[in-house]
């Protein structure tokens, strides 16, 4: 099955020539790290003076990444993208709250995504960021276990669990799937906990909450297999969203400082043989796994699709495969989402 990545009237026919002038110069912009520093420490220094920058950021950066500021906002461009085939996740990204409230207001706006999605074909699933609902230091000092936390800290906790369990019972009563994102290594064996609770409760039957594994840590490949080991133990489904990754320097910063030992890949190279691996494992694994392949990669797109090819997965729609849903079905149906 081979894919064709070249066909440009196809990748950009939602786009008008204005749109793609502007993203073209605003790529530009940010490849220059110099002018990124720069921009940064302007726009830092504007936002102290109280400068009106906001419409600026908002018409530039903001229109390029965000569909808007709230769900309403976000109409026209999901019926936008909906109208050539492509589909849209909703994410409420606000993260680094400490208040409760603050942190119970966020719930009950991803609560508002997970019904908008019930609501609309254009929305197949629906993602959410552990830090947005939970003290980053709560995450952080029960990652090597419970037993670490105070009295104060583990009541912290408890309210964290509320909070995923909120969000994943909304999810499971309205059959939309659920994708949590991953964070840094060091609160991630907390967030694994955490949804690893979830798929007990609510992968019984089908697949409805997605963990994230990023496979540029040399760790989770193995972390892949022993969750299924798991699931298949305690009679549960799991769904697995694989990504590459996002915090790597961050991640080297923090393991040299602190003297252990790097968590991510040494090379690329073996980042993406480990990704691809996790396909394998994925796909030969469906009765149990559904998976989301979370990458712009062609060769590893192209290897996904073969893969389909090889194990008799039926397609749907689009082969630009941008993030792929493959169900655990028994017919094995994989969706394409552009």
């Amino acid at each position: 099955m081979a894919l064709k990545f070249d066909n440009t009237e196809i990748a950009f026919k939602s786009k008008s020539s204005h749109d793609l002038k502007r993203a073209k110069l605003l790529f530009n912009m940010v490849s220059n790290s110099s002018m990124v520093r720069i921009g940064r420490w302007l726009t830092d220094v504007a936002f102290s003076i109280q400068l009106p920058i906001k419409g600026i950021i908002k018409s530039t950066i903001f229109k390029q990444f965000c569909g808007g500021e709230n769900i309403k906002e976000c109409e026209k461009t999901i019926t936008t993208l909906n109208k050539y085939g492509v589909g849209t996740i909703l994410d409420y990204s606000v993260e680094g709250k400490e208040r409760e409230d603050d942190l119970d207001s966020t719930v009950l706006e991803i609560i508002a995504t997970i019904e908008k999605a019930d609501s609309s074909m254009a929305i197949p699933f629906s993602v959410f960021k552990p830090t947005g609902i939970a003290q980053f230091s709560i995450l952080e000092n029960a990652n090597e276990g419970l037993n670490k936390l105070t009295e104060k800290e583990l009541k912290a906790y408890n309210n964290v669990t509320e909070r995923f369990d909120a969000i994943c019972k909304a999810a499971y009563e309205l059959d939309v799937p659920l994708f949590i994102d991953a964070e840094d290594s060091w609160i991630q064996n907390t967030i694994d906990r955490l949804c690893e609770k979830m798929m007990f409760k609510y992968n019984t039957e089908k697949v409805i909450i997605y963990t994230t594994i990023q496979c540029y840590r040399w760790d989770r490949l193995d972390y892949l297999k022993g969750l299924h080991k798991k699931a298949k133990e305690n009679n549960f489904k799991i769904g697995v969203k694989l990504v590459r990754g996002a915090y790597m320097e961050k991640e080297r910063e923090r393991a040299t400082e602190m003297g252990y030992k790097d968590p991510i890949h040494i090379t690329k190279e073996a980042t993406d043989n480990d990704y691809d691996l996790a396909l394998e494992y994925c796909v030969e694994n469906l009765e149990d796994i559904s998976i989301c392949a979370g990458t712009h990669n062609e060769d590893s797109s192209q290897f996904l699709a073969n893969l389909m090819l090889k194990n008799g997965v039926e397609k749907n729609g689009s082969t630009n495969i941008f993030c792929s849903i493959v169900g655990n079905e028994r017919s094995y149906k994989f969706q394409f989402i552009e």
